[in-house]
């Protein structure tokens, strides 16, 4: 079975003859924090939790780290805003007026401004969390009254089990979505730089689609205990 090292370099060498410029975000959720140790001497530095939680315990035991950056890609609940505007960098799950605004109003004075993405429900999927694309104009005003908060972009997660075909439907979809944040913030396009979607099992796809960050679980760590 491969190692840590081999399946990051692989996986990082992969990623970069298919899309230079994009960035792997490792997907840490349930993993030790020795494992977040050994991916960043060997040069990772972005990291996802799904959970607030198990998050804390793993930002509290890295502070030694340097540049290390925190992103939270769970889903995000108003009465866990305070903590995650606190400890985290990045906010992938934003999909509600309401969040934008507690994030806002909570961020630290003597922290540098949030970088959020917007969360699209992609394939309508009433299970799912994430904003309809036709609520992104209103958000991203939002968005503007908050100097506390920069956007970055859209994340999405396609709806499972859907054939390769479906797959490029759904990220083009959110790569138009990404594309209208852009058209409406004609003055912020070079910091509007972030499509985050692809996981484990698609992220070739995703980043054909225009991905500029991957979510890689499992193909990075391999199985969870």
């Amino acid at each position: 079975m491969p190692t840590l090292a081999q399946r990051y370099e692989d996986l990082t060498s992969q990623l970069h003859q298919t899309a230079p410029k994009a960035q792997l975000l490792a997907v840490s959720k349930g993993q030790p924090v020795s494992k977040i140790r050994d991916l960043y001497a060997l040069g990772q530095r972005a990291f996802g939790e799904n959970y607030l939680d198990e998050a804390t315990r793993k930002i509290a035991a890295c502070q030694d780290l340097p540049e290390l950056q925190w992103h939270f890609i769970g889903p995000l609940q108003r009465n866990k805003t305070r903590p995650i505007a606190a400890q985290f960098d990045w906010v992938h799950s934003v999909d509600r007026a309401l969040l934008i605004k507690r994030l806002a109003s909570q961020r630290p004075d003597h922290l540098p401004p949030l970088q959020i993405l917007l969360q699209i429900n992609v394939d309508d999927e009433s299970q799912k969390a994430g904003a309809p694309a036709s609520q992104i104009p209103a958000l991203l005003q939002t968005i503007g009254t908050c100097p506390t908060l920069q956007l970055r972009g859209i994340m999405g997660i396609p709806e499972n089990n859907q054939n390769e075909q479906g797959l490029r439907a759904s990220f083009r979809a959110l790569a138009a979505a990404h594309q209208q944040c852009q058209t409406i913030n004609r003055s912020s396009q070079d910091t509007i730089d972030t499509l985050s979607m692809g996981m484990s099992g698609d992220w070739r796809i995703a980043v054909q689609e225009g991905a500029t960050m991957v979510r890689i679980g499992t193909a990075l760590f391999g199985p969870r205990d």
